[in-house]
C-alpha cells in the first residue's frame, strides 16, 4: 500500500489530490501557528528602530556600543534558552502546551520592556521575550508541519517564516507611528505583547497536532484532528498509517536522549545538514540587517531617525514581499535550489553593499555612495528572502524522524540563536574595527563557503514524506546500494 501523501500514493489515487489550500481548518491552524512567527520578526524588527530613541533616553547606552550590542542580543541569549528548552517541552507537553506557554512569557516580558526605569531593567524584559520567541520558533514549524499534508507542507511552514517577515515590516511601521508619541521606544516595545494574547486567546480553542496524540496513545483526539484535515477516503489510509508508524516511533522515543542525536550515523548526518543551514542564515548576515538596518542607513550617510526609519520600512517590506515569493517557490523549484540561488544573488548584493560603504566613506559628502549602499541592502534582502529565510526552518521540519523532531528542532534552533547572538553582539565592534565595507566583505566570503554547504550537503526534500526523507539519511549511512527497493517494499520496516 502506497504511503499517503507520497508522490506513489497521488499516482494511483489522483482523484484523492484535493486543494489543501482551500481547507479552511488547514489555513486556521497554519495563520494560528504562525503568530509565533510574527512574534519572532516584531521583536526582531521593533529594537533596531527603539535602539535610537533608547540612546536618547538612558546616557549609558548612548556612551556604549557594548551595552547597545547588549540590549539588542539578550533576546537572542532568551531565544536560545527558549530553543533549547523548547524541544523538550514540546515532546513533554505537546505543541499547543507549548505555544500557550511561550506567549505568556512573551507578554511578560513586553510589560517589563515597556515600564523598564533603566537600561538593566530593559535588558531583564529583553531576556524574557527572547526566551517566548525560542519556545515559538521551535513550535510553529513543527505544529504547522505535522498538521498539513505532504503534498503543501513546504508552502505552509514557509508561511511561518512570512509572519516573521511580516512581523518585521509591522515593527517598522510601528515605530515610524510613534516617532512623535511621547515614551516613544516604550510604545513600541509594549505593543510587542498583543500579538502574544492574541495568540494565546486563539491557541485555546485549536486542538494538538496529531502527530504527537498519536504518540501519546490518544487515537481518538487525533483521528479528530485528521478528519478537519483528508477527505474520509484519505483519513482511513493516514489513521491505518500513522497508526502503525506511531507505535514503532513510541518504541523508539522512550530513550531518547541529546547524546543519541550523535550516536547515530543518520541523525548526525540530518542533523549536520539542519544546524548547517541555521547557521549560515545567521552567519550570512540577516541578523545584523534586521537588527541594525537604520543603524546602517545612519552609518551609509543618512542621518535623520525618522530617514533611516522610512528606508528601513522599504527594505522590511521586500523582505516580505520576497518572501511570498519564496512560498510560492518553495514547493515548486525545491528547498536545495532555492538556497542555491538565493546565496548566489545575495553574495552579489553584499558586494554592492561593500563598495557603497567603501565609497561613502572616502567621500562622504558624496550622498550618490551612499545610495548605492542601500540598494546593494535593498538587493540583498530581495534575494535573501525568498530562499534563505524559509529554507532552513522547512528542512529543519522535515528531516528528522519523529522521535527525533522535538529534540533535533530545539538544538538546531539554539544553534540559529547563537549564531544571531555572535552577529548582533559583533556587528557594531567589527564595523568600528574594519569599517562597514570591510564588515561586507566578511558576510560575502561567508556565503560562497554557504552555497558549497548547500551544494555538497543539504537534500532535496520537496514533496517528500517524513518517512521518504528518514531513507535518505539511510542511503548516505549505509552507502548507495541501500533501498534499491522501492519504498513501498520496504513499508513496513518504517
Amino acid at each position: 500500500m502506497a504511503t499517503p501523501g507520497s508522490s506513489d500514493y497521488l499516482e494511483l489515487y489522483p482523484e484523492r489530490k484535493v486543494s489543501y489550500f482551500k481547507n479552511p481548518y488547514i489555513l486556521g491552524v497554519t495563520a494560528a501557528a504562525g503568530i509565533g512567527g510574527l512574534l519572532f520578526g516584531y521583536d526582531t524588527g521593533v529594537i533596531s528602530g527603539a535602539l535610537l530613541y533608547i540612546k536618547d533616553d538612558f546616557h549609558d547606552v548612548r556612551k556604549s556600543s557594548f551595552l547597545q550590542e547588549t540590549i539588542v542580543s539578550m533576546a537572542l541569549v532568551g531565544a536560545i534558552i527558549g530553543a533549547a528548552t523548547g524541544g523538550w517541552i514540546n515532546d513533554v507537553f505537546g505543541r499547543k502546551k507549548a505555544t500557550l506557554s511561550a506567549d505568556v512569557v512573551f507578554t511578560l516580558g513586553s510589560v517589563v520592556m515597556a515600564a523598564a526605569p533603566d537600561a538593566y531593567v530593559l535588558i531583564l524584559g529583553r531576556l524574557l521575550v527572547g526566551i517566548g520567541v525560542g519556545v515559538a520558533s521551535v513550535t510553529a514549524p513543527v505544529y504547522i508541519a505535522e498538521s498539513s499534508p505532504s503534498e503543501i507542507r513546504g508552502s505552509l511552514v514557509s508561511t511561518n517564516v512570512l509572519m516573521i517577515t511580516g512581523g518585521q515590516f509591522l515593527s517598522y511601521l510601528v515605530n515610524l507611528a510613534f516617532t512623535e508619541v511621547p515614551g516613544t521606544w516604550r510604545w513600541m516595545l509594549g505593543v510587542a505583547g498583543l500579538p502574544a494574547v492574541i495568540q494565546f486567546c486563539v491557541m485555546l480553542f485549536l486542538p494538538e497536532s496529531p502527530r504527537w496524540l498519536f504518540l501519546k496513545n490518544r487515537k481518538d483526539e487525533a483521528i479528530s484532528v485528521l478528519s478537519n484535515i483528508y477527505t474520509y477516503e484519505r483519513l482511513e489510509d493516514e489513521v491505518n498509517y500513522l497508526t502503525a508508524v506511531s507505535e514503532q516511533e513510541m518504541q523508539k522515543r522512550k530513550n531518547i536522549r541529546y547524546m543519541d542525536v550523535f550516536r547515530s550515523v543518520e541523525i548526525r548526518n540530518a542533523f549536520f545538514v539542519g544546524a548547517g543551514l541555521q547557521a549560515f542564515q545567521q552567519f550570512t548576515g540577516i541578523s545584523i540587517v534586521m537588527y541594525y538596518s537604520p543603524t546602517i542607513i545612519q552609518m551609509a550617510g543618512f542621518n535623520s531617525n525618522q530617514l533611516a526609519l522610512l528606508l528601513s520600512l522599504i527594505v522590511a517590506g521586500m523582505n516580505a514581499a520576497g518572501t511570498i515569493l519564496g512560498i510560492y517557490l518553495i514547493d515548486h523549484a525545491g528547498r536545495r535550489k532555492l538556497a542555491l540561488s538565493s546565496l548566489s544573488g545575495a553574495t552579489v548584493a553584499l558586494a554592492i553593499l561593500s563598495a557603497g560603504s567603501y565609497l561613502q566613506s572616502s567621500d562622504s559628502t558624496n550622498i550618490t555612495y551612499g545610495w548605492i549602499a542601500i540598494i546593494g541592502l535593498a538587493l540583498y534582502i530581495l534575494f535573501f528572502a525568498p530562499g534563505m529565510g524559509p529554507v532552513p526552518w522547512t528542512v529543519n521540519s522535515e528531516i528528522y524522524p519523529e522521535e527525533f523532531r522535538g529534540v533535533c528542532g530545539g538544538m538546531s534552533a539554539t544553534v540559529n540563536w547563537i549564531c544571531s547572538v555572535i552577529m548582533s553582539e559583533s556587528f557594531l565592534s567589527i564595523s568600528d574595527s574594519v569599517g562597514l565595507g570591510g564588515s561586507f566583505v566578511i558576510l560575502g566570503v561567508i556565503c560562497v563557503v554557504a552555497f558549497l554547504f548547500v551544494l555538497l550537503f543539504v537534500p532535496e526534500t520537496k514533496g517528500l514524506t517524513f518517512e521518504e526523507v528518514a531513507l535518505i539519511w539511510k542511503k548516505r549511512a549505509r552507502g548507495k546500494d541501500y533501498g534499491t527497493q522501492t519504498l513501498l517494499e520496504r513499508g513496513s520496516q518504517f
